[in-house]
């Protein structure tokens, strides 16, 4: 329905936040439409269209979560490993936290759905309960009212309040690091480097571009690291293919700056960046491969 399409990627991307993976987010925006449009007839316009097609996204989500595990990374199961280079333990029943491609927003509201699409504050909401993640959401991202998110959660607006003082509580110590433009010339130029140092799989100058408390994940591994000596242990002795074997293609992810890696001309994973000034803060290898074809990247 024509009317309704305009608003599919700001749904997905509302799903997404919610639900944590972009591949479920998809499903539900297409059920939120389909709802929609069989309920069409009987839209009475007491709110805007928008505010309607939130409300049955919204609680699609609600649904959708009922008895489902949250969705971590690696950090969020364990303390970091101390033995870079030796073998790395998967778990592929965990429904882990996936990235999303960075959409074509508004400019007027790109900082603001970078801030709120960065996977540090998507995997933060994934520790909060169902209902307090879209109180959050809602008032905080969506700036809706207090009263506004009472009637859609069927509550009241005492209750509305009281549960985004709980989550917002709960998210006090997220880092707000600055969301950087990913295509600002330094962040640009960090990451050609990195791209440059590992097609040589030079770990020496993979490594001298991370913080000293750079964190290393790599979903659907639990083992993640701290700091480059552990991270250099493990490209070094875990990370196969060796210089010429590995090729880039760039994207974005969360708004942040991403890469498809591709080792000896097939999908290997999709590693996404944070960025704090001169270096790599937090380095996130996907190895979900359908991620290739959700980011449009190719061999």
């Amino acid at each position: 329905m024509d009317v309704l399409s305009p608003y599919r990627s700001e749904l997905l991307t509302h799903c997404y936040r919610m639900v944590g993976s972009v591949h479920d987010a998809e499903d539900l925006v297409q059920e939120t439409l389909l709802r929609a449009w069989r309920a069409y007839d009987r839209f009475e316009g007491r709110s805007t269209l928008r505010t309607w097609l939130y409300q049955i996204a919204t609680n699609q989500c609600l649904t959708a979560l009922e008895g489902r595990a949250r969705r971590p990374l690696p950090a969020g199961l364990g303390g970091p490993s101390d033995t870079g280079g030796q073998v790395l333990e998967k778990r592929d029943d965990v429904p882990w936290l996936e990235p999303m491609p960075t959409g074509a927003d508004d400019p007027a509201a790109i900082v603001t759905a970078r801030e709120s699409t960065r996977l540090a504050f998507v995997a933060a909401l994934q520790h909060l309960p169902p209902r307090q993640r879209a109180v959050l959401i809602l008032r905080d991202v969506l700036t809706w009212r207090a009263a506004e998110v009472a009637e859609l959660l069927d509550t009241t607006t005492a209750a509305v309040n009281s549960a985004l003082q709980r989550a917002r509580a709960q998210l006090s110590d997220l880092t707000q690091n600055d969301v950087l433009e990913p295509n600002d010339p330094d962040t640009r130029d960090l990451l050609e480097r990195y791209v440059a140092a590992f097609e040589r799989k030079d770990v020496e100058a993979i490594v001298a571009l991370l913080a000293e408390d750079a964190v290393w994940e790599m979903p659907p591994y639990t083992t993640w690291f701290r700091g480059p000596e552990q991270v250099a242990r493990h490209l070094t002795h875990q990370c196969p293919g060796g210089p010429g074997d590995f090729r880039f293609a760039h994207t974005e992810a969360n708004g942040a700056p991403a890469v498809g890696m591709f080792l000896r001309d097939e999908p290997f994973c999709l590693q996404a960046f944070t960025v704090r000034g001169p270096v790599f803060t937090h380095v996130i290898s996907f190895f979900d491969l359908r991620l290739f074809e959700t980011f449009g990247l190719s061999r």
